[in-house]
């Protein structure tokens, strides 16, 4: 008898301890559990079209005026080129936010099309321009997103004014319960603005979500968002997509030149 309680303890042991691990470093069948849930979100919530690049350019504040040269030789340069197949959303200047900071949205056709465009950029001359970048620039980073399925990314125009990009770090696993209720709760926004995009990460920072807005001014954008408050549905919508994130961030953006938003 004490044997075969002994063997049960050990057995009751080992399951508890094997329990424990998985918990502590991801077991093989929970690591594909989650990766299988992050693959099921991503389809749920993308439009899976098309892959975003956002690449964020931090340059050096005395170098703003050459670099803003150097950038318009390589992104306008891939833009106008027909066989690398990718497209130039925009280029845009923090105006407030991260001083001397550049964004620039590119748009792939897929992993597949992100894979070979970059591959190509590299055999290509356009790489002599991008490496022409580099001495600008104090620190960079990329980040693949994908557009939410309810809000493709808009064409390109010339409307003026500026640009306004919201980041939003989610607690993770929220995923689908923020696109639900921003879903719902944009009509109340596209009564008086028509939104310019809306994307989650997929690579890079991850549980990010980005809304880019375009307004005559701030005043503008002051104005809208106080108007928005006023119809039913944006304030419920504002107050549970809170709760589902640990912080964010406001942009404040100029378009460049050459970008095809703007």
């Amino acid at each position: 008898m004490l044997r075969v309680s002994t063997n049960k303890f050990a057995s009751s042991f080992s399951r508890r301890s094997i329990s424990v691990q998985s918990l502590l470093h991801g077991s093989p069948e929970a690591k594909k559990a989650g990766e299988i849930e992050v693959q099921q979100h991503s389809r749920l919530v993308g439009r899976g079209k098309y892959v975003h690049g956002f690449e964020i350019h931090r340059v050096k504040p005395d170098k703003s005026k050459e670099y803003k040269k150097a950038a318009e030789r390589y992104y306008a340069g891939i833009k106008d080129d027909p066989k690398l197949h990718v497209k130039l959303s925009g280029s845009w200047e923090t105006i407030v936010g991260e001083q001397d900071t550049f964004f620039h949205i590119l748009e792939y056709e897929n992993y597949g099309g992100y894979d070979k465009t970059t591959q190509l950029i590299r055999d290509s001359e356009h790489y002599k321009a991008f490496e022409d970048l580099l001495p600008y620039i104090s620190s960079r980073s990329l980040q693949l997103n994908q557009e939410f399925a309810f809000l493709p990314t808009a064409p390109p125009h010339a409307q003026g004014g500026i640009f306004e990009l919201r980041t939003y770090q989610l607690v993770p696993g929220t995923l689908l319960e923020w696109e639900n209720t921003w879903r719902r709760g944009i009509e109340a926004r596209r009564k008086f603005v028509a939104p310019v995009g809306a994307w989650f990460s997929q690579v890079g920072r991850l549980h990010q979500v980005h809304h880019m807005w375009q307004y005559r001014n701030l005043e503008t954008r002051k104005e809208t968002r106080e108007q928005a408050w006023q119809i039913d549905g944006w304030a419920e919508t504002v107050d549970k997509t809170s709760h589902l994130a640990k912080y964010m961030d406001s942009f404040i953006l100029s378009p460049l030149s050459y970008s095809p938003l703007k």
